[in-house]
């Protein structure tokens, strides 16, 4: 192990690129702390000291869903209890409450709904943009442009041309899941499979629109397969550009129906962060999302390679509907304050990374 280290840490010093061998080499390892040296290494070299945060609000607009994941503890059917539909006053009315909370960003996902047209997406896009200007919409997943493309019969190119027409700025990484396809088949059989997730993505780069990516992990999946997905994310990153920050997401197992998932323990999660800041020599940000790892986690993740603890978030409901304990929300002082103790410099930023402010 000691020559594998050795030979990472020159390929890194080098901006060379690590081998899948390497990477999976790294997954099988027991050293943690030279994994996450090298992974500290490798972000220093790229971001300094600097961790990202930004002010935001999570709005999930329905978990009313066509799937049935088995992943997933979110999602209801019409007839199910707790299952709901915002309108649009009170998407409205929380994107306002964002604002004045000094906001600069609504992270809008929702379950794939049975009945809203396409055109709600649009008037809810075009009624955000114009009730508060100052927020970037960041909102659907590559999941849900392909469900609205066969809802109109029309391209992804077209329902993405049209969803930026009325306000849409970017978009989150969500519904990749894992790509291998027999894990996908056992936990979200259902879900558009894993070549079609990058072919929407791709689109959307495309298009213009910058995205993320992320990997659910802790479940069915095995040390390959992560190796595997995070390969095909830096090809697709090689040939567009268009991710800008990976977020490793850990699976949370309370009210899933996942048999025999694993879900994640502390060093799994800082080494698969640490993997992935490794490996993914072509994406600027990696991203600890603090509600799914829990904040000392978050915290310890910034001396494994992590430079973006995400943002303030506000009522999640996909994670803590699986079991997660971490808080619904936390202010910018905290997160300022977190970061600090973990000996970096805090950094708000905007969704497309332009630094606001230093703490």
């Amino acid at each position: 192990m000691t020559r594998l280290f050795e030979n990472i840490r020159t390929k890194i010093e080098a901006g060379a690129r690590v081998s899948d061998a390497e990477a999976l080499a790294l997954f099988e390892s027991n050293d943690l702390l030279a994994v996450g040296e090298l992974a500290a290494l490798a972000n220093r070299r790229r971001n300094g000291d600097r961790v990202f945060f930004n002010v935001n609000r999570h709005i999930n607009y329905t978990n009313l869903c066509v799937n049935r994941c088995t992943f997933c503890a979110f999602c209801r059917e019409v007839e199910d209890e707790g299952c709901y539909t915002l309108a649009l006053n009170d998407i409205l009315e929380k994107a306002a409450e964002a604002v004045a909370a000094g906001a600069t960003e609504i992270h809008m996902v929702g379950g794939l709904h049975p009945d809203l047209p396409f055109d709600f997406y649009l008037e809810m896009l075009a009624a955000l943009r114009a009730d508060s200007p100052q927020l970037h919409i960041k909102a659907f997943t590559a999941v849900e442009i392909d469900y609205f493309a066969g809802l109109t019969g029309q391209s992804v190119e077209q329902v993405i041309d049209e969803l930026r027409g009325a306000g849409l700025g970017s978009m989150p990484g969500g519904g990749a899941e894992i790509f291998a396809a027999e894990v996908r088949q056992k936990i979200c059989p259902e879900k558009i499979s894993g070549e079609r997730w990058l072919e929407v993505t791709e689109k959307v780069h495309r298009s213009g629109l910058k995205t993320n990516a992320t990997m659910l992990f802790g479940h069915l999946e095995g040390y390959g397969d992560r190796v595997d997905h995070l390969g095909r994310l830096r090809t697709l990153q090689d040939a567009t550009g268009g991710f800008q920050a990976f977020i490793p997401l850990a699976f949370q197992p309370d009210n899933t129906r996942v048999p025999g998932a694993k879900g994640v323990g502390g060093a799994d999660a800082l080494k698969t962060l640490a993997i992935s800041r490794i490996y993914l020599d072509n994406f600027d940000h990696v991203k600890a999302y603090w509600v799914m790892l829990g904040l000392k986690i978050a915290q310890v993740s910034l001396a494994f390679g992590v430079n973006d603890i995400d943002g303030t978030v506000v009522e999640e409901k996909i994670g803590h509907d699986a079991g997660a304990a971490s808080p619904q929300a936390l202010s910018k002082e905290q997160l300022c304050a977190m970061i600090r103790k973990a000996g970096r410099t805090p950094v708000e930023r905007d969704t497309l990374y332009n630094e606001l402010t230093v703490c």
